[in-house]
């Protein structure tokens, strides 16, 4: 019997949990000044989601996902792209959406229920919020597709989740990547847990990179805690695609440190011990060490950026808290060129309802 294919999934790491360089590292490990910069980044998002939290605590937003832990990852694939290429998240990379522009008012609003925060800064051709697991991945194949018609050098980047990496949305969208050799960049954020589902319990893959495999596609698995890996796997993979040379399945593995939404209570499935060793590997403190390690940084810049970020971000609530309120008849003004009856009889009851409140 002989093999008629072989595959290996390579890991990339360059700053371990210490926030310990590793040879052979990328130019961004000693471009301390643009390491800085994604560090701030990195940290206003933090600021920006523990604030969002005690909004949701004291009846200021609905329900909200917490991108704790997710820093790196997010920061990393946002960093990565340029204003041309287009960006189709899910629900909580707002870190990789503040990149390209997005006001973290338009997030808070879009969470506080108006769905004009979907409708937010930054390039127009990016994709909306997708709540629905997976279906990003189909738009941004729709786009990649579109760049290699047009022969635009231009990528199209999803995030998806580990759950969400077992949905035929995401299958579809990498099978179609692969046979067309489109210009897609596929990102797995692992964080371990698809709500109370554990990783081991969602599949009996060894890796989550290796799905790109069986899709023709080249696939990686990076420490989603370490902003330099994650940076390095995104710019080979936006590389290729923009230069015709096809999509990439990209794993990041983290952690999810925060609750799924603030809906959830991830205490009733997870173990302490697993979280608090997870606190330890975490993305903020590594690379706060390293940059600290080579004079880049340090406590006193740490307290001042965090007084403006905290700043930044009361300013945005403040925004978002003064908006004012869409009237009833929005929910039924923007989905149809011509109201079907039952649901202007509906807009009509809804008037009148709100009028006699």
């Amino acid at each position: 019997m002989s093999t008629c294919a072989s595959f290996q999934i390579e890991h990339l790491q360059y700053l371990d949990a210490e926030g310990k360089l590793r040879a052979a590292a990328p130019p961004l490990a000693k471009d301390f000044e643009q390491l800085v910069a994604l560090y701030r980044q990195m940290l206003f998002v933090r600021v920006f989601d523990a604030k969002s939290v005690a909004l949701q605590r004291t009846g200021k937003l609905g329900t909200y996902a917490s991108c704790l832990g997710h820093e790196a990852v997010h920061v990393g694939v946002g960093s990565a792209l340029r204003p041309e290429d287009c960006f189709a998240p899910s629900y909580r990379e707002y870190g990789a959406q503040f990149c390209r522009g997005v006001q973290a008012r338009e997030v808070l609003m879009y969470w506080g229920g108006d769905e004009r925060g979907n409708d937010y800064s930054g390039p127009r051709h990016d994709f909306a919020w997708c709540v629905p697991i997976a279906t990003q991945c189909l738009h941004a194949a729709g786009a990649a597709l579109a760049y290699k018609l047009r022969k635009e050098p231009r990528a199209a980047v999803c995030c998806v989740g580990d759950g969400g990496s077992s949905k035929a949305d995401f299958y579809g969208a990498i099978n179609v990547t692969g046979a067309m050799t489109l210009p897609l960049v596929a990102v797995i954020i692992n964080n371990q847990w698809a709500i109370s589902v554990p990783r081991k319990a969602q599949t009996g893959a060894q890796t989550l990179a290796q799905k790109g495999i069986a899709a023709g596609l080249p696939c990686v698995q990076v420490d989603g805690n370490d902003l330099i890996a994650v940076r390095a796997a995104m710019d080979t993979a936006l590389e290729r695609a923009r230069k015709g040379g096809g999509g990439t399945v990209i794993e990041a593995v983290t952690y999810r440190l925060s609750d799924h939404t603030t809906a959830d209570d991830a205490r009733r499935y997870r173990d302490d011990a697993e979280v608090k060793a997870a606190w330890a590997r975490e993305p903020m403190k590594r690379l706060r060490a390293y940059l600290e390690a080579h004079k880049a940084w340090d406590e006193k810049k740490e307290e001042a950026w965090k007084a403006e970020c905290a700043a930044r971000v009361d300013a945005e609530v403040n925004a978002y808290l003064e908006s004012k309120s869409q009237p009833v008849t929005a929910m039924f003004d923007y989905t149809y060129a011509e109201l079907p009856v039952d649901l202007a009889r509906q807009r009509e009851a809804a008037i009148a309802r709100e009028q006699g409140h």
